[in-house]
C-alpha cells in the first residue's frame, strides 16, 4: 500500500489523463472505473485491474472488497479525501476507483450461432446513450454489440458508469465501419433502423436469425452507406407529433423486439 498526498504525483497525473483523454486511454490501453459497485463488478467479472485507489474513509468503510481486490494487484494507493475529490469524475465520490486494462473482445464473431442477435451502433456520440444501450443490451439478452470506430469512447467514465458494469460482461467489438462489417458478414441478416413510413414496422416483423440491427447517430440517424448495405429497413411506429426518439430509447425498443 502506497500513500499519495500530492496532486503533482506522476500517478495522479496519469489518472487525470485517463479520465479526461480518450486518445491517452487508447495509447495506454487502460481506463478507469470509479465507485464501489463498478470496482466490485470489475473484480467479479475478472477484468484485469492494474491499480486500486481509495481514500481514507473508504479504506475503513469498505475493507472487505478492498482487501479482495488488493490481493490480486501490485499497485494499491491510498489518498486523502480531498485528493480523491480532485481526481474524481463524479459529484459525490465514493472514494474508490480501479485502473483496468482495456478489454479484448476480438473473438466475438469467430463463430456465429444460428440464433445469434446483435446490435450495431453507427456513430452514436452521447456517452449517456451508449452506457444506457449497453446496460439494456445486457439486461435483455443481446448476444453482442458492434460499434463503429467513430462512436464515442466506450471506456469514457460516463459510458462505464452508465453501463452499470455491462461494459465488463457484454460482448462487443469496435469496427472501422458498420457498412464494411455488414458486407463482410453476409451470414447475418441485416436490418437498418430508419425513420421511413415505407419501412417495415418493427412490431410486425419476425427477425430472421442470425441477424444484426443497425441504429444510428442521435441527430442524423444511420449513414446512407450503412442503410444501403442492409438487407431490410425497419422503423418504430410513432403516434402523435413525435418525429423521432432518443437514440438510447430507440435502441432499447429495438432490443426488446429483437429478443422477445
Amino acid at each position: 500500500m502506497i500513500k499519495i498526498t500530492a496532486k503533482d504525483n506522476p500517478f495522479i497525473k496519469h489518472l487525470k489523463k485517463l479520465l479526461k483523454n480518450s486518445k491517452y486511454r487508447r495509447e495506454r490501453g487502460e481506463f478507469v472505473a470509479e465507485g464501489l459497485r463498478l470496482c466490485e463488478d470489475a473484480f467479479l467479472s475478472e477484468a484485469e485491474i492494474t491499480a486500486l485507489v481509495v481514500n481514507e474513509n473508504a479504506l475503513e468503510k469498505h475493507c472487505d472488497i478492498i482487501n479482495k481486490i488488493s490481493k490480486n494487484i501490485n499497485s494499491f494507493y491510498v489518498v486523502s479525501d480531498s485528493l480523491f475529490c480532485y481526481i474524481s469524475d463524479t459529484k459525490s465520490p465514493q472514494g474508490m476507483l480501479c485502473v483496468i486494462k482495456t478489454l479484448d473482445k476480438s473473438t466475438l464473431f469467430d463463430k456465429i450461432k444460428d440464433n445469434s442477435k446483435f446490435l450495431a451502433l453507427d456513430n452514436v456520440q452521447d456517452p449517456s446513450n451508449l452506457g444506457t444501450i449497453l446496460r439494456t443490451a445486457e439486461a435483455v439478452g443481446i448476444d453482442g454489440i458492434v460499434m463503429s470506430k467513430d462512436c464515442c469512447d466506450i471506456y469514457s467514465p460516463k459510458v462505464v458508469r452508465g453501463s452499470m458494469g455491462a461494459v465488463f460482461r457484454l460482448e462487443y467489438i469496435i469496427t472501422e465501419s458498420i457498412e464494411e462489417f455488414i458486407k463482410s458478414h453476409k451470414e447475418l441478416t441485416s436490418y437498418a433502423s430508419v425513420i421511413d413510413r415505407n419501412a417495415d414496422h418493427i412490431t410486425d416483423i419476425t427477425f430472421k436469425t442470425p441477424c444484426i440491427v443497425a441504429v444510428g447517430n442521435e441527430g442524423n440517424g444511420l449513414k446512407k452507406s450503412t442503410v444501403e448495405a442492409c438487407d431490410s429497413l425497419i422503423t418504430i411506429p410513432m403516434k402523435g407529433r413525435a418525429e423521432s426518439l432518443n437514440a438510447a430509447v430507440a435502441a432499447s425498443i429495438i432490443i426488446w423486439e429483437l429478443v422477445k
